[in-house]
């Protein structure tokens, strides 16, 4: 079973990707701001890091770049999902290492599929 990094500070966005991503066999574990995501990610190892950008203590380019800095949690692969719909706001998420950029508004069943692709499932 795949595990997923839900990071999100809206409570009600974290129990949507979760609730999605559960319902459809994956393991998800949650944090709810940049720090916590770090911590998270170093002690759990997930296959892969679904993180929305505006968060309290780290946003999440901040927190993808530390991610990307220490060895032990490079190799995660990390998601960028947020409203942030910009080029310059994607381009942004990708030079701190994330793999590609989720926009929200998203539908559960676009983000099952996109996550179920990168995973190769």
């Amino acid at each position: 079973m795949k595990r997923i990094l839900a990071v999100d500070d809206e409570p009600h966005i974290l129990r949507l990707v979760s609730f999605s991503l559960r319902a459809h066999g994956f393991d998800v574990l949650e944090a709810s701001d940049g720090l916590s995501a770090i911590a998270v990610a170093g002690a759990e190892q997930p296959d892969l890091i679904l993180m929305d950008v505006m968060m309290p203590l780290l946003n999440g380019y901040e927190a993808c770049q530390r991610l990307k800095d220490d060895p032990k949690t490079s190799s995660i692969p990390v998601v960028m999902l947020s409203a942030k719909s910009q080029a310059s706001e994607q381009a942004e998420g990708i030079r701190a290492g994330a793999l590609c950029y989720i926009t929200k508004p998203f539908t559960p069943k676009e983000l099952v599929r996109q996550v179920g692709e990168l995973l190769g499932e």
